[in-house]
């Protein structure tokens, strides 16, 4: 089939085809319009949005005897004629609004609104889901440390107790506790897997979030808060355990107590560890101490391995 030629319409103020009557040949249809251009035809009902003088002509005549605006007998001077060329206007201007709509559309599925130019490409999007070697639970923190440990480091009746995990199954905590004179010790273990999270840094994943936390607590011990009363703490980095991992140890002194607190903070993934131990150098009240900094650093590294070990 041969290609239609498609020829744009000219502005209807230059157009002009003769019409049936006195401006054309007898049988003409100048009310007519191309089938492609999806108007109404003459004896269609025009949309009453179109304005009230496009209300079609239900009534006598203008050039009708007693028609108003004409006079009996005689026809009003290019009435008929006015009418027609203002309908062939409003049916061009609606053909071309509807092009128009059409073009726009079709812009505005390429161009970003309110700008001239192409929507961009993002290709570093955030992140929802968990990646591989992230994990969304954590095993028991009282299982994963050996009861030899514990004896080897907590010497003396101990009791254990897991804390109700605020996270579900993405955080397990474990107490062990020493109070019997001259000797008391408290060891946390805490586990927390993290969750992508829109608002870490990077691409919001899982272990962007756990990076975040893992820098933000080591800032916390090395320079606390203005307000806070602990003090800095010592910090010592270490290699070979997780991804990333620092010891840090401080020395409380408050109503004329005295504690001494080793902490290892571990990172594995999207997995924080921390294993915090505090020993009672001097109290008030009974006969407690001494203690070494040294050996809380070193119960505090094993049992923060062990849990370690069990996230692999």
């Amino acid at each position: 089939m041969p290609e239609q030629e498609f020829l744009p319409p000219r502005p209807p103020g230059r157009f002009h085809r003769p019409g049936p009557g006195p401006d054309g040949p007898p049988g003409y249809p100048g009310e007519d319009v191309p089938p492609w251009a999806g108007l109404p035809r003459e004896e269609e009902q025009v949309p009453p949005w179109a304005g009230p003088d496009a209300e079609a002509d239900d009534g006598p005549p203008r050039d009708q005897p007693g028609a108003p605006g004409g006079r009996a007998g005689r026809p009003a001077p290019g009435g008929r004629a006015q009418r027609a060329a203002a309908r062939r206007r409003r049916r061009w201007l609606i053909m071309l609004a509807g092009l128009a709509v059409v073009a726009g559309g079709v812009t505005a599925a390429v161009v970003v609104p309110g700008g001239p130019a192409p929507a961009p490409v993002t290709p570093g999007a955030l992140i929802t889901t968990f990646q591989p070697g992230e994990l969304q639970t954590v095993p028991d923190a009282c299982q994963t440390v050996p009861a030899a440990t514990v004896q080897q480091y907590l010497p003396g009746p101990v009791k254990q107790a897991a804390p109700l995990a605020i996270d579900g199954t993405a955080e397990s905590a474990c107490n062990w506790t020493i109070d019997q004179a001259p000797v008391y010790r408290l060891l946390e273990l805490n586990l927390l897997a993290y969750a992508p999270n829109g608002l870490a840094s990077g691409d919001g994943s899982a272990t962007d979030a756990a990076m975040d936390s893992y820098a933000q607590t080591l800032q916390d011990l090395r320079d606390p808060p203005r307000r806070s009363a602990d003090p800095p703490a010592t910090i010592s980095m270490l290699s070979g355990l997780g991804n990333e991992a620092f010891s840090a140890t401080q020395v409380f002194r408050r109503g004329g107590a005295v504690t001494d607190v080793a902490t290892v903070v571990v990172r594995f993934h999207n997995v924080i560890v921390t294993a915090t131990l505090n020993g009672l150098e001097h109290s008030n009240q009974g006969n407690y101490g001494p203690v070494s900094l040294s050996e809380l650093s070193a119960a505090a590294l094993a049992f923060a391995q062990a849990a370690e070990v069990a996230l692999h």
